[in-house]
């Protein structure tokens, strides 16, 4: 979340940040409520102080043996003047904390400013799109041919927008996630952590999703527990340095986690139905970052080359864009979409969003270090990005290795899994 003095101190840049963001963000409620908080603190103090020299005074007639009734009396009434104004504040506090959560990150000055995805800007691509002498298929189709993804059986066991890999299918699907580890742990110096895949409301409101991505209904929740299941890595991994002052020496320090990722997609009706390219419960590798504030920005381009890398390793054309004001999460202050081309769909798809979210995550969650080890601690920076989503790398590789016959070439660091070249 935002500084509650720098909202005090910059309204305006702060309303115009959200409504660049296509954000709610109510700053009049906030500041109303922050002046009586200062206003009923101040006043409380006075009347504490008021009632400890009437308290003082009534013990040193007491013990010159004089009456102090009428001290007695004001003290009583400034005891439940004091208390009255105790209940207000405690009620002022979570609402002041509710608006301030609600909130979102203010955008960098860098970041273009935009209405719709039409406004993302270009920043670059890689590689060339595949020629082909067919149609190329949909990986549907393609799946559907070779049997590895089913459909049906994942919406009889569960519902819609739920799939079941098999065969070979579950075998590429794990192949993906045990490279894209490898990758990032042996030569980007990441360390794999296998988090719970279950989290509780503090470690959703740390990293931005609660309470704006479960009151939209984009969280599954397990009644009864409190609990939510994870929409990504992202959240657990965070997490784990929550409530924690870091020594300087301990930054930076890079995570990389595999997890299943589970949204209900309730913004979605209707969009991408077919396939796996948006479905409630799917793989991801996740690359989280935490470091020092001056680094971020160059330590987003890191990790944005880092999750690149994988793409290029299976040889797959995409496009790195960066996302307008219109486009950016509610978290983020910068934020880049890789986007994989999918020859089949005939269009790019999304494989990777990275993104610096500067200190809003680190003040939602505590995460603090100190630069010597008495000095005052300051909040961290957090970053973190998809390196990569398991559906949408899968859709490309169906896609893109496709050939006439049906079957599907596998990229070179993929053939020594299966032992052959084609699926």
């Amino acid at each position: 979340m935002l500084d509650l003095k720098f909202v005090r101190e910059n309204p305006e840049a702060v309303r115009r940040g959200a409504a660049l963001k296509k954000q709610e963000a109510d700053v009049d409620g906030l500041l109303a409520l922050d002046a009586e908080r200062r206003q009923i603190t101040t006043r409380a103090d006075e009347l504490k102080q008021e009632r400890n020299a009437l308290s003082e005074e009534v013990g040193r007639r007491l013990r010159a043996k004089e009456n102090a009734d009428d001290l007695k009396q004001r003290v009583r009434n400034l005891g439940d003047e004091i208390k009255k104004l105790d209940e207000r504040l405690a009620a002022i506090e979570p609402q002041m904390r509710d608006r301030l959560l609600r909130i979102p990150n203010l955008p960098h000055e860098s970041v273009p400013v935009g209405e719709s995805e039409a406004d993302n800007r270009f920043v670059r691509e890689w590689g060339a799109k595949p020629n082909f002498d067919f149609e190329p298929k949909p990986h549907w189709e393609i799946a559907e041919h070779l049997g590895i993804i089913n459909f049906e059986q994942g919406a009889k066991v569960t519902g819609s927008g739920f799939i079941v890999y098999s065969g070979a299918g579950a075998r590429l699907q794990r192949a993906l996630i045990n490279f894209m580890l490898d990758l990032h742990t042996t030569r980007h110096g990441y360390r794999e952590v296998y988090p719970p895949f279950l989290v509780n409301v503090e470690s959703m409101t740390g990293t931005g999703q609660y309470p704006k991505f479960v009151e939209t209904d984009g969280a599954y929740k397990v009644e009864g527990d409190e609990l939510y299941l994870i929409p990504t890595a992202e959240v657990p991994v965070t997490n784990l340095r929550r409530d924690e002052i870091l020594g300087d020496p301990e930054l930076p320090l890079y995570y990389a986690a595999y997890t299943p990722c589970f949204r209900r997609e309730a913004g979605a009706a209707g969009r991408d139905t077919r396939g796996i390219t948006r479905v409630h419960q799917f793989d991801k590798v996740e690359l989280v970052k935490i470091v020092r504030p001056e680094d971020s920005y160059a330590e987003l381009e890191t990790l944005l080359q880092n999750a690149e890398a994988v793409l290029q390793a299976l040889g797959l054309h995409y496009r790195v864009m960066e996302m307008c004001t219109a486009e950016m999460g509610f978290s983020n202050a910068k934020q880049y979409d890789i986007e994989v081309w999918a020859p089949g769909m005939g269009r790019y798809l999304e494989v990777s969003s990275c993104s610096n979210f500067t200190d809003y995550q680190a003040r939602r969650a505590g995460i603090r270090f100190r630069r010597e080890p008495k000095a005052k601690p300051e909040f961290v920076h957090t970053l973190n990005g998809s390196g990569l989503a398991l559906p949408r790398t899968m859709i490309a590789i169906l896609e893109n290795g496709q050939q006439a016959d049906g079957s599907v070439r596998l990229p070179e660091p993929l053939q020594a899994v299966f032992g052959r070249e084609t699926l």
